[in-house]
């Protein structure tokens, strides 16, 4: 390929420069993934001990070169084992933004819509009531993915969706109102299941758990989450890493209308409501 220009020794054409651009946007996303986290600093720790080996093999020196060389000869290895959540987010998050992962590839649809026939009207009423006596709730809907590795982290149900079950598991005394309850398949299909907390460091203090376990979910699937605030009664709707906060019931109802079904019906929004993003 004829080069685009020199820099001294250098022809520089234009896949070098695509090479660059990818690199660089594939080193700022590494970046995104592991900044705020003590996986950042084990990171540099290991390119600081890479570094160092290109300097003593280039100095010759042969004692230190075979040390380090055997070190960085299981250097994959240990990384795959060291960097096991931020490896299993990275990809999570590629599935997450890949063509493949939407309902429709090149016109065809390819995966049945789950939530077509899934009535609102169960968690809208019991989102109000839960409110209402300030008793804290996580319900995931669930859409591409099934979420079925979070299913398992807490107890299977697969029962039939009704006001009265929802306030039975959230109810403060049940042993199964501790975590989420995750929607797949027009069913509750678990209870109590374990959500990943997000890291990222711009959320408001205000928000506690429950709204950093719905943020942590909704940034690596294409799931919603529901939040009811323990603390301020506060109906909340995460989607994409945004949070959705002091929803009405029609609000609620406008909002699960519009992420669940692509509907193209607005959300009437109340003057209080405020949206986060921390993405």
């Amino acid at each position: 390929m004829i080069p685009l220009f020199t820099i001294g020794f250098l022809d520089i054409d234009l896949i070098d420069i695509v090479d660059i651009v990818l690199v660089t946007v594939l080193l700022y996303q590494l970046y995104k993934l592991l900044t705020g986290s003590v996986a950042l600093k084990i990171f540099l720790g290991l390119l600081s001990v890479y570094l160092l080996y290109l300097v003593v093999r280039a100095a010759g020196m042969e004692l230190l070169t075979i040390i380090l060389g055997q070190f960085m000869g299981v250097g994959v290895l240990a990384a795959i084992i060291v960097f096991q959540p931020e490896i299993r987010r990275f990809l999570l998050m590629i599935g997450k933004t890949t063509a493949l992962n939407h309902d429709r590839f090149w016109g065809f649809s390819w995966r049945r819509d789950q939530t077509e026939k899934l009535s609102l009207t169960p968690f809208i009423e019991a989102a109000k009531s839960l409110a209402g006596k300030n008793t804290g709730a996580l319900i995931v809907f669930a859409r591409s993915s099934e979420l079925k590795y979070y299913a398992e982290s807490g107890d299977l149900i697969d029962a039939v969706i009704s006001k009265r079950l929802l306030m039975s598991i959230f109810n403060k005394t049940s042993p199964l109102h501790d975590g989420a309850v995750i929607i797949s398949n027009n069913r509750i299909k678990a209870a109590r299941c374990i959500l990943p907390v997000t890291e990222n460091n711009d959320i408001p203090a205000s928000m506690g758990l429950r709204h950093r376990a719905a943020i942590g979910l909704t940034e690596v699937t294409d799931s919603i989450v529901l939040v009811v605030s323990e603390e301020t009664g506060q109906i909340a709707l995460v989607r994409n890493g945004e949070v959705y906060r002091n929803l009405s019931s029609a609000d609620l109802r406008a909002r699960l209308n519009q992420f669940l079904f692509d509907t193209d019906q607005k959300a009437s929004i109340s003057p209080v409501e405020k949206t986060i993003n921390v993405g």
